[in-house]
C-alpha cells in the first residue's frame, strides 16, 4: 500500500460580491495520491475561477502579531496592519482580507471586507460593516493594509485578523495580524431620587447609554466608606443601541440622618461617575420611631406644661403691674404736696 500524501490547509476566497460571508479558512483532509500535493506538484491556480484555492504550507515566515486597540462608541478607529517591507507594493501582486470570528461557531470566520488584484478596489462579506468598513489603496501601496473601520459599536468588539498574500512569492503569507478592539461608551451621570417615606429608606440610582457593563457602588458620603453590598440590588440591561442601562436600588434602616452617593465605575475607560447631588435625609419626631412608655408620657404631660404656663404668665402680669404702681404712686403725692402749698399762702395773705 502507497503512502498517503500529507495533510494540506486550503484557504477558499469569496467571490467579490457573493453571498454568504464566508470564512476564510476551510480545512482539508488527505487527497490520496491522486491530489497535487501528494504528487509533489505544484498546485495551479485560477485567480479569475469563481473561488480562489490557495495551497498553505507549513513552512510560511509571517509570524502573527496581536494588538488591541480602544474606541468609543460611534467613533472612526483604524486597525493597524503594516508591512515592515521596504519599498512600495504593486497591488497587482498583493490579495488582502480582513475577518472575524462567527460567534457561536468554533473556527468559523466570517469575512470584514477583502482585496483582490482583479477587482482593482476593496469589497465586502459581511452586511454588517459594508459602508463601515474600508481599505485605502494609496496606503495599501506604501505596505499599510490598515482596516477603516467608521461609526464602531458595541457589537464590533472582537478579533480582527488581517491577512496579506503575495502572488508572486507563490502565495506566501507576509502579513498575519490579529487586532484586539475593545469598545467603550461613557455612562450619563448616576441621578439618584428617595428617600421613600417607609420603614426603611430606599434610595434609586439610574445610569444609561454606557459600554462595557459597569459596576455599581453606593457610598456613605459622610466619611466616603462604601456601603455593604448586601443593602443593593442592581439590574444591568441591554438597551435598542446595544449599550447597558443601569438601575440599583439601595434599602437601608431609618436613622436620624443619612448622607449617601452612587457611583458608576466604567472598567475600561478607568473612569468612576459619582451622583452629584447629595442625597439627604433628616429625620423628625414623625419620621424617628417612638415606644409606648414613650407616647404616654408625651401624652400625659401636655396638660400639666399647659397648666404651668398659665401661672407663669399670671404671676408676670403681677410683677409688672406691681412694678408700675410702685413707681406711679409716689410721684403723684409729690405732685399734690406742691400744688397745696400756693393755697396755703394765699390763705395766710388774706
Amino acid at each position: 500500500m502507497g503512502s498517503r500524501g500529507p495533510r494540506s490547509l486550503v484557504l477558499v476566497l469569496p467571490r467579490p460580491g457573493g453571498p454568504g460571508g464566508r470564512g476564510l479558512w476551510g480545512s482539508e483532509g488527505s487527497r490520496g495520491p491522486s491530489s497535487p500535493a501528494a504528487r509533489g506538484l505544484r498546485p495551479t491556480m485560477r485567480l479569475r475561477s469563481p473561488r480562489l484555492l490557495l495551497l498553505l504550507f507549513c513552512g510560511l515566515r509571517a509570524v502573527s502579531q496581536e494588538r488591541e486597540v480602544r474606541a468609543m462608541v460611534g467613533s472612526d478607529v483604524r486597525l493597524a496592519c503594516v508591512s515592515l517591507e521596504e519599498g512600495s507594493f504593486d497591488l497587482n501582486d498583493v490579495f488582502v482580507y480582513w475577518q472575524i470570528s462567527e460567534p457561536g461557531k468554533a473556527n468559523a470566520k466570517s469575512v470584514v471586507t477583502y482585496y483582490l488584484p482583479e477587482n482593482s478596489s476593496a469589497g465586502h462579506s459581511d452586511n454588517h460593516y459594508r459602508d463601515r468598513a474600508w481599505l485605502s489603496l494609496d496606503s495599501m501601496r506604501q505596505g499599510d493594509f490598515s482596516l477603516h473601520l467608521h461609526n464602531v459599536t458595541p457589537q464590533d468588539e472582537q478579533k480582527f485578523n488581517c491577512l496579506v498574500f503575495r502572488k508572486s512569492l507563490e502565495l506566501r503569507k507576509i502579513l498575519d495580524v490579529v487586532v484586539s478592539l475593545h469598545v467603550a461608551a461613557n455612562y450619563s451621570m448616576p441621578v439618584v431620587s428617595g428617600p421613600s417615606q417607609d420603614e426603611e429608606l430606599t434610595f434609586t440610582c439610574t445610569s444609561t447609554n454606557g459600554y462595557p457593563r459597569p459596576n455599581v457602588y453606593w457610598i456613605n458620603r459622610t466619611d466616603g466608606s462604601l456601603l455593604d453590598g448586601a443593602l443593593q440590588s442592581s439590574t444591568v440591561s441591554l438597551n435598542a443601541r446595544g449599550l447597558y442601562d443601569v438601575v440599583s436600588v439601595l434599602r437601608i434602616g431609618r436613622a436620624p440622618s443619612v448622607n449617601v452617593g452612587c457611583c458608576i465605575e466604567n472598567v475600561l475607560l478607568h473612569q468612576n461617575l459619582t451622583s452629584n447631588q447629595p442625597e439627604m435625609f433628616t429625620g423628625d419626631k414623625k419620621s424617628v420611631p417612638d415606644g409606648p412608655a414613650h407616647d404616654t408620657l408625651e401624652a400625659g404631660s401636655r396638660p400639666v406644661l399647659s397648666v404651668l404656663g398659665v401661672l407663669a404668665m399670671a404671676v408676670v402680669v403681677a410683677v409688672v403691674t406691681g412694678w408700675l404702681c410702685r413707681n406711679r404712686c409716689p410721684h403723684r403725692s409729690h405732685t399734690d404736696a406742691r400744688a397745696a402749698r400756693p393755697e396755703l399762702e394765699l390763705a395766710e395773705l388774706v
